[in-house]
Order: C-alpha cells, then sequence, then structure tokens
C-alpha cells in the first residue's frame, strides 16, 4: 500500500471517528487521538506521518467532475512540451540523446526487500555475475558468495528460508535496554551506568508511544472498516448492485437515515481518494504492527544464522534476491531500469543493469546488514547505489560509517531517500546519512526529497522529509507508476520512489558519458536542477507556506535535459 493512501485511510478513519453525524462512536469506544507518528522510518516504504485530522465540520458536497490526475509517466515529462513537471527524461532522448547508443554498461545496486527477478520489464536488464555458475553450489568468483548470480540476500539464511517481517529499531533498543534497566534502581546505579540508564528512559517511552499510537489507531481503522462494511452492504443492498455511483448517492432521499448515514460514510471515503481496500491494508499493516514490528519478543535473526554481534562477519545470508515481499524492490528498480522500448509496460530512465541487494525487511533494516550490502555493491562493480529506505535509529552507526568510506573511496555514487516523517532533517535523524560519527562526510552522496505533479503550493510531496542542508534536491515522488511483482504495473508514492528518479538519471549520464567521474555526474545534477528559489510551497507537516528554495541545498529539482546538456559541454561533445 502506498504511504499516502495509507495515511488518507488514517486520517479519514480518525475525522469520522470524530464527527456523530456520520459514524457515532461504538458504546465504550474511546475517541481515537491525532495521528503523532505513525511512520516506518526504517520500512520500505514508510508511511507519511503528522498532519492535522480533519475537524467536525459539515463536508462540503463532492463535485461530480473527476479530480484532475496526471499520466502514468508524468514523471518522464517536462513541463515545456507535455505540462507536467517531470524529470525530463524523454525529451531528452527524443532530442539530446536521438539516434545515439548508450557507450558503456553502467550496473545500479538496488538495496531494498528484493526484486522479481521474472518481471518481464526488468529480466533482462539484471546484472550478471559472469565469473559465478548458475546453481552449481560453488563460489565459483572467489567473492566469498556462493551462486550470486544477480546479487546478494544478506537477510536469508543458509536453507533458503528468509526474514520477512522484523522489528523497528526502537523495539530492539528498548528489548536491549530493558534487560539491563527495567528493574534498575537509578538511585543504586554506578556513575558509569547512568548515561546508558538516561538513553534507556528516552528509548522506552519513545517505544511505548509507538505502541500506544499503533494500538488507538488500530481500534479506530478495524471500527471504521466495520462500519464502512455495514454501509456499503446496505447501499447495495438497497441499490440492487455492486457498483454505487456518485448519482446513486445523491438520489437518496434525506428522510432515509440509515440510508443518509451510509451514504455519508461512502462519499468521505471516495471524497478522500481512498477505498475500503486502502482500508483493509491499512487495518493488515497496524496488525502487523503490532504482531511483528514493535514487539520486543519478536526475532527473526536465527533464520539468517550469523554471529550478529561480530559487525566485521561479511559472507552470510543466500542468492534469492527476490525474497518473501519484492513490491518496494521491483517498484523502485523498474523506475531506474525498465526495459526501454521494448513495447511492454513502462520505459525506465536508464539503460543499465540492475544489481539486486536484499538487505531491508518488513520493519527496519539493520546496520550490519545494510554495511555488508554497500561494500557488496563496491565490490562487484556497482557504479550507483539506491538506497530507499531509513530510520531514526542507528545503533551500530561506525559499520554503516565505514562501508559509505568504503564505497565513497571507490568512486560509487550513493543516493538515499530523504525520508517520508515530513521532518527537517537538518534537525531530525534519518540512517543512514552522508554525515560519519566523525563529523566528516562522504564526498559522493545524494539526498533526495520527493515533489508532485500538483501545481504550487501543493507541489512538495506532503510526505517528504526536507531540510535546507541535509537534502541536496527534490525529484518526482508522487503517482510514480512503475513494475510490481507478477509483471504488473501500480503508481506508489514516496520519497522511495524520488531516489531511484535520481539513480535513473545519474545512470543515463555514466552510460552516455562514459568519461564521466561520479564527482562530476554529482556535480551535474546539482548544477542543473530546475531551481524555483522563491515558488511558494506548503512546508511538509505544516499548513505553512514557505519558499521552495528553503526546503533544500539547491532549491530545485531533478532535469535529466539540462544535466544531458551540461554532460555535453564538460565531455565537449555539443551535438
Amino acid at each position: 500500500m502506498n504511504k499516502r493512501t495509507f495515511f488518507v485511510a488514517l486520517v479519514l478513519v480518525l475525522a469520522l471517528a470524530r464527527c456523530s453525524s456520520t459514524r457515532p462512536p461504538a458504546a465504550g469506544e474511546a475517541t481515537p487521538p491525532p495521528v503523532t507518528d505513525v511512520a516506518e522510518a526504517g520500512t520500505p516504504g514508510a508511511e507519511a506521518p503528522d498532519a492535522e485530522a480533519p475537524g467536525t465540520e459539515p463536508l462540503p458536497e463532492p463535485e461530480a467532475a473527476p479530480v484532475l490526475a496526471a499520466p502514468e509517466d508524468w514523471f518522464l515529462l517536462d513541463p515545456d512540451t507535455d505540462g507536467f513537471d517531470g524529470a525530463r527524461v524523454e525529451r531528452t532522448y527524443q532530442t539530446l540523446l536521438r539516434d545515439r547508443a548508450p557507450a558503456r554498461p553502467v550496473v545500479v545496486a538496488v538495496i531494498d526487500g528484493g526484486v522479481d527477478t521474472a518481471h518481464v520489464d526488468l529480466r533482462n536488464v539484471l546484472w550478471v555475475n559472469e565469473d559465478e555458475v548458475p546453481g552449481n553450489g560453488l563460489d565459483d568468483d572467489g567473492n566469498g558468495y556462493v551462486d550470486d548470480v544477480h546479487g546478494w540476500n544478506f537477510i536469508g539464511g543458509p536453507d533458503g528460508e528468509n526474514v520477512q517481517y522484523d522489528t523497528y529499531e526502537v523495539t530492539r533498543l528498548y528489548a536491549e535496554l530493558s534487560r539491563r534497566f527495567a528493574d534498575a534502581d537509578p538511585e543504586q546505579l554506578p556513575p558509569s551506568e547512568r548515561e546508558a540508564f538516561a538513553r534507556y528512559q528516552d528509548i522506552e517511552a519513545a517505544y511505548r508511544r509507538r505502541v500506544e499510537e499503533a494500538e488507538q489507531n488500530y481500534r479506530g481503522i478495524a471500527s471504521f472498516l466495520g462500519a464502512f462494511s455495514e454501509a456499503s452492504r446496505r447501499l447495495r443492498e438497497h441499490f440492487g448492485k455492486d457498483d454505487i455511483t456518485f448519482d446513486d448517492l445523491m438520489a437518496i432521499d434525506d428522510s432515509e437515515e440509515a440510508l443518509v448515514q451510509a451514504r455519508d460514510i461512502y462519499l468521505f471515503l471516495l471524497q478522500m481518494g481512498a477505498t475500503e481496500d486502502d482500508l483493509v491494508q491499512a487495518e493488515e499493516h497496524l496488525r502487523i504492527d503490532l504482531q511483528y514490528r514493535l514487539n520486543p519478543d519478536f526475532d527473526p535473526r536465527p533464520i539468517v544464522g550469523d554471529d550478529y554481534d561480530d559487525l566485521s562477519e561479511r559472507f552470510y545470508g543466500n542468492n534469492d534476491v527476490t525474497g518473501p515481499d519484492a513490491e518496494h524492490g521491483t517498484h523502485v528498480a523498474g523506475i531506474i531500469a525498465a526495459e526501454r522500448d521494448n513495447g511492454v509496460g513502462i520505459d525506465g530512465i536508464a539503460p543499465v543493469q540492475v544489481m539486486i541487494l536484499r538487505a531491508v525487511p518488513d520493519g527496519d533494516e539493520r546496520d550490519k546488514d545494510v554495511a555488508n550490502a554497500i561494500r557488496y555493491a563496491a565490490d562487484n562493480g556497482a557504479h550507483i547505489i539506491n538506497m530507499s529506505f531509513g530510520k531514526a535509529y542507528s545503533p551500530q552507526k561506525e559499520a554503516v560509517d565505514a562501508a559509505v568510506r568504503y564505497a565513497d573511496a571507490r568512486g560509487v555514487l550513493m543516493v538515499h531517500a530523504a525520508g517520508n516523517d515530513a521532518a527537517n532533517v537538518d534537525s531530525t535523524a534519518n540512517y543512514p546519512m552522508k554525515t560519519y560519527l566523525d563529523g566528516g562526510a562522504a564526498a559522493h552522496w545524494l539526498t533526495v526529497g520527493a515533489v508532485s505533479w500538483e501545481p504550487p503550493p501543493e507541489f512538495v510531496a506532503s510526505f517528504s522529509n526536507f531540510g535546507a542542508a541535509s537534502v541536496d534536491l527534490f525529484a518526482p515522488g508522487v503517482d510514480i507508476y512503475s513494475t510490481l511483482p507478477g509483471s504488473t504495473y501500480g503508481a506508489r508514492n514516496g520519497t522511495s520512489m524520488a531516489a531511484p528518479v535520481v539513480s535513473g538519471v545519474a545512470a543515463l549520464l555514466m552510460a552516455y558519458f562514459p568519461d564521466l567521474t561520479a564527482t562530476q555526474v554529482k556535480d551535474i545534477l546539482l548544477r542543473s536542477v530546475t531551481a524555483y528559489p522563491d515558488r511558494e510551497v506548503v512546508r511538509p507537516g505544516s499548513d505553512r507556506l514557505v519558499p521552495f528554495g528553503s526546503l533544500s541545498a539547491t532549491g530545485g529539482v531533478v532535469n535529466a535535459y539540462r544535466a544531458v546538456e551540461l554532460a555535453q559541454t564538460l565531455s565537449g561533445r555539443g551535438d
């Protein structure tokens, strides 16, 4: 389920729980509070956070006209030629790169939850380890990984079993620290333990907030889902059909109280752009939150079979790079590299190869796995690493820092999603990050926020993180249509989608201009943005208008056309 729809569903529940004219609370049901933090900071597809729930004012009557929607490929389009403020990729191919072929193969590593290797639009663009003999059970190339034909899975076991769900990092920290301090008397603690105890108190408070919010939201959404299902049943029975239209709803006699209540519930859902399926998925998400991600007694790590505390351990996992749930990673991979001009599905941004590194479960990724995935990419020829994940805590950051330094020294460009917490990441941590514990920073790193296809002031995605110092540039990240498992397609939202747009444009530059270094590619991307320094936009997480230029270092959006123009100049090719 995409971020925005999930959050809409939650807000809708909270709004309707307050609206007695629509659905009075059930007997004994507490009115849920506003959502304050339901973001899975480390989960692919993390949900959008803080926002004010709608109040109790009467709902405006929905317009009969359909809401404007963007074309499926809007993120590739050009505002001057197509009317949509995308990354200008198609115009670039039709003009600047017309009749040109890529000059070299480029490999983009996708560190994610897995990719569908059989997808019709991806199977021909997968990186292949030519030195490995598939399926012979041997490490033919001696790199420490057996049968790593398309990449590696760091969250699987040697017997082929895979981690699907994992806990949030705050859950793991709470579980670890509570074993030390749950029964501790702070007055009796030695001075050497007091800092750790204070850390435990902070973690415990953060963890309990998450649990309380998940429980309240689960009760609210389950209650509303029941009310909506009953309303839907009543309307289908009244009209004698399954497909209820807007005109049907408007024809209901206001004197029929039960039908009016059912209509209001139905209309509210339609107006918010959500569906019954969205509510079902939101309920499932919260149930899994409570069952797995926020459960301190849940530990899937024995599946992997590594020595988890040994951060130097690198050779564990298996070669199943698809895993049990490859939706997020498949979508990301398609944005970057879905096979172009094959008459099927979509066209990815760049004609490049995708190396698949599975390190992100449904929950928070673990620092050890992220570090090893980065090292694998750097050692096995990746030019770019896309990282569409993030979390609020990084207890083994030193291991990730060392891996980032390793890749950085080898000229690998790392592209990271800014996150979906509607937060200022200049002051709110979102790991991994380019800044090291010792104060240094990776040179070949880009952090990407998300914009939508909507005009100002709704231009910036409502969920996107931002930061004048920490976010480098923005890219399309709303209603992004790409590949999904089973050779299907669909639209998703998130900075998880914006980052691969930038990775794709970077890969395009490297493919067509083979002499460019990662340093030059990063510089080109930053210098070639479409800058909107004074454009007034709604700052995510608020209703305040701010200049778009205040939300990132460049104040701009990735622009493939200008990037290629600049690359032509730098390479001495002006055609």
